[in-house]
């Protein structure tokens, strides 16, 4: 017997009736998708008739979960974050939505989940995408375990999301942060030529003074990466990066820009953060993986706040 005639997840009465609810709040919002946070597979067939002609996202942590989904033009996203809090998961299946051109940076979504009960979609959210995806925690940036401080990592991530997101002059940039373990960094890095940061006074070079980080999105429009301490100081500009990229892995569609952060943060115990210059999206790398995307917004980024215990400081 397929998967989909033998559902984890009942077709009930009360899904139908939530169904009919999304599609009436997506005709009301022009949505432009539904989003289902799935704990176990459905009945395709029924989910079909009761979302009609609605572009339906499904998303969830187990692939078996969404076998035979795609047969009823459904298109689908696996997690990889099991047991994570429905925020999280949520938060997940929107960037990947996007970064599979599932959805527009700027979509809205009717999203439906299981925020009570387990295997019973209960819950129902509009999101603005915009809104709700510039927005990040500091959990985000403390889950890297890196030895960098979070002032300087949430600086120098607002700044690459401001060059992503703005560009300059109307065109895109794209570049590179190389933050933390300078100085083993450095013995990755040959200059491209003249160095804009060479020569002033480490009071001139703080990423935390307004001036200087509108400098450095001046100087990201020429090649090569920045390298930055834990303290939050540019140490220099337009370096070559020639840490080896052995054993490391990318997705397809990433240039020598994502490869050349990866490779360094495996090398070094820095955090590389990529802005990509073809859609301004923002990759952090720790240990030579993609640790933390942010995808463009026309907003500014907002940092939500709570109580935390801060890293040790030092490179």
């Amino acid at each position: 017997m397929n998967q989909w005639m033998a559902p984890s997840i009942k077709f009930t009465e009360q899904l139908q009736v939530f169904c009919e609810i999304a599609s009436r709040m997506a005709k009301h919002e022009e949505a432009d998708a539904l989003l289902f946070l799935i704990e176990g597979s459905i009945d395709w067939p029924k989910l079909r008739d009761a979302t009609g002609k609605h572009h339906v996202i499904l998303a969830s942590d187990r692939k078996q979960h969404l076998a035979k989904a795609e047969d009823f033009d459904f298109d689908t996203v696996e997690l990889n974050i099991p047991d994570s809090p429905v925020y999280e998961r949520l938060t997940q299946a929107l960037l990947e939505s996007v970064a599979d051109d599932l959805l527009t940076p700027g979509a809205t979504v009717i999203a439906l989940y299981s925020g009570f009960e387990v295997g019973v979609i209960d819950s129902m959210s509009v999101v603005s995408l915009d809104e709700h995806l510039g927005r990040l925690t500091v959990h985000d940036l403390r889950q890297l375990e890196t030895r960098v401080p979070l002032d300087t990592l949430k600086t120098t991530v607002d700044l690459a999301v401001d060059i992503g997101r703005e560009g300059r002059e109307g065109k895109p940039v794209g570049t590179l942060f190389v933050v933390g373990d300078h100085r083993k960094v450095l013995k990755h890095c040959h200059p491209l030529g003249f160095d804009p940061v060479r020569g002033y006074n480490i009071d001139d070079r703080r990423l935390e003074d307004t001036k200087v980080r509108e400098s450095i999105k001046e100087i990201a429009q020429l090649d090569g990466a920045f390298v930055v301490s834990s303290e939050g100081t540019i140490i220099s500009a337009c370096q070559y990066i020639s840490a080896p990229a052995a054993e490391i892995t990318l997705s397809k569609g990433l240039g020598s820009r994502h490869w050349a952060a990866a490779a360094i943060s495996r090398a070094t115990g820095a955090v590389a953060i990529a802005v990509s210059e073809s859609n301004g999206t923002v990759r952090l790398f720790q240990n030579g993986e993609v640790m933390l995307r942010i995808e463009p917004f026309r907003r500014a980024m907002k940092w939500k706040d709570f109580e935390y215990d801060p890293p040790s400081a030092g490179d």
